[in-house]
């Protein structure tokens, strides 16, 4: 089941530890009732990725980019924070959290978003079900950016007890004094106030609107493989991302159809085996304008995100992309040479890759 909203895979995805679902199942069992909550909070169904076989959790021997594709493409992240999340050594600390953190700062929407209420929240919606160490919350809000508030699933007592909160336990003997069944409505209430803010026409976004206050230059758009060089549209700033669709389906028009990238028999032993797989790298920051690095990424994610869609092509993760080029102490993306980009292609084990580059002509900005 696809996510409310356009573009994304899962409206929510939860991130815990396997060590916190042994015993009790206490991950599972939240699971559960959440999905309930939401059942009775929302008119149509809200998608929620879960893993819950261990056998099917990534080990070291596993390739991550496959394992993990297109399942961290999601509306709102949740962790269940407890005493074992916050390990840097472990998986979905590593490849979820850090990993979703980094997608969701470079996507359209970005990590935060403001409520109609006028309050700003991130899309990581944390849930404890233990105190925390003070290392553990010093490293998770180093990491996310911004303070820990958690929904508090924690059952405490005078005497030293600390463990996740479950449905029949007695608030009067817990000093958070509260009710499972209540915190389990107050996450589905809190979804619900995020979810709906991408609903709203205009999205009122966090980052939209910073992106708003910037001076709006114009932009041109220009196809390179096929076309003869001129500019196909010019849009502000604030329409890069509609930009982007446009050169997602040329993009997908090329790999498919144009017969300059697969001779026929190619592309259909290509499809023999399922679908192509492709891998976008950073857009390359030519124009000396250090302000528009962040383009850099915005483009590459983007676009990865809009050709995804495709039901003939497989799209590599950004995240990985982007931890083989830290691998080879690129700082610098100007530095990506096609010898450079067509290594990290390989190592991904892809059959397209795709390059690009902003450059700048006068008052003209060309991808």
């Amino acid at each position: 089941m696809a996510s409310t909203i356009p573009g994304y895979n899962y409206d929510i995805f939860i991130s815990y530890r396997q060590k916190d679902n042994k015993g009790d199942r206490w991950v599972s069992e939240f699971v559960d009732a959440l999905k309930d909550e939401l059942e009775s909070t929302f008119k149509e169904d809200i998608s929620v990725y879960f893993d819950e076989n261990p056998h099917d959790r990534l080990q070291d021997t596993h390739n991550v980019d496959k394992s993990l594709e297109g399942k961290l493409n999601c509306l709102i992240f949740i962790p269940i924070i407890s005493q074992t999340y916050c390990d840097p050594r472990s998986y979905a600390w590593q490849y979820e959290f850090l990993a979703f953190n980094s997608l969701a700062e470079k996507d359209q929407y970005g990590k935060d978003v403001k409520l109609k209420s006028g309050n700003v929240t991130s899309r990581i919606l944390p849930i404890r079900i233990h105190d925390l160490d003070a290392e553990d919350v010093k490293l998770y809000e180093k990491e996310s950016g911004s303070v820990l508030r958690a929904l508090d699933f924690v059952f405490k007592t005078s005497s030293g007890v600390n463990r996740p909160l479950t449905p029949s336990d007695n608030p009067d003997k817990n000093l958070n004094k509260t009710f499972y069944r209540d915190q389990i409505n107050k996450v589905a209430n809190s979804i619900k106030e995020i979810i709906g803010v991408f609903k709203t026409e205009p999205v009122t976004l966090v980052k939209r609107e910073i992106q708003q206050k910037e001076p709006s230059e114009q932009i041109g758009v220009e196809e390179k493989s096929v076309g003869q060089g001129k500019p196909l549209m010019k849009l502000s700033k604030r329409m890069l991302i509609s930009g982007i669709a446009i050169i997602a389906i040329l993009v997908i028009a090329a790999i498919l159809i144009y017969p300059k990238i697969f001779k026929q028999d190619r592309l259909e032993y290509l499809r023999s085996k399922g679908k192509i797989s492709v891998a976008v790298m950073p857009f390359k920051n030519m124009t000396n304008d250090t302000t528009k690095n962040s383009w850099q990424d915005l483009i590459q994610y983007n676009l990865s995100n809009s050709i995804s869609t495709s039901d003939e092509l497989e799209v590599r993760q950004v995240e990985f992309i982007d931890n083989l080029i830290k691998t080879r102490n690129i700082t610098n993306y100007a530095s990506l040479t096609p010898t450079v980009t067509s290594s990290i292609a390989k190592k991904l084990d892809t059959d397209v890759f795709i390059d690009g580059s902003i450059g700048q002509a006068g008052p003209a900005i060309r991808i």
